[in-house]
């Protein structure tokens, strides 16, 4: 086996690997924050819950494949090492841009619903009357 198709499968079977922890991870431990996102209705913090899993894994299973391919002659292991470790930086950096982009617009959401007062005002002050 060539040093190109060793690294291919180095890349895809660590991206793959470390994009499946990632879901699982971020399913288990989001729970909660997606709960209090949708003020505990439990049906509908699960249902978004495995929407998103099922995004994630379409988004970077796809950008893994994508950027399978290199131009670059890997003719020997250190090459081979700098391409793969490009790659696979380059996979953990869509990883988590698009996990602080999922916080970023959850955290909109719970902001939004928890910026009523708690008790309706009944009446108001003038200011320099």
């Amino acid at each position: 086996m060539n040093f190109i198709v060793m690294t291919y499968f180095l890349y895809l079977g660590i991206s793959v690997a470390m994009t499946v922890w990632v879901a699982k991870t971020l399913s288990r431990h989001g729970q909660p924050f997606l709960l209090d996102v949708f003020s505990g209705n439990r049906e509908l913090a699960n249902s978004v819950n495995q929407l998103l899993v099922v995004g994630f894994y379409l988004i970077n299973l796809g950008y893994i494949n994508l950027a399978l391919q290199t131009n670059t002659p890997v003719n020997s292991t250190q090459v081979s090492i700098e391409v793969l470790s490009g790659k696979i930086g380059s996979v953990l950096l869509v990883l988590g841009a698009m996990h602080f982009f999922n916080l970023f617009v959850f955290s909109k959401i719970r902001s939004g619903a928890n910026n009523k007062p708690p008790v309706m005002p009944d009446g108001f002050t003038e200011f320099g009357a």
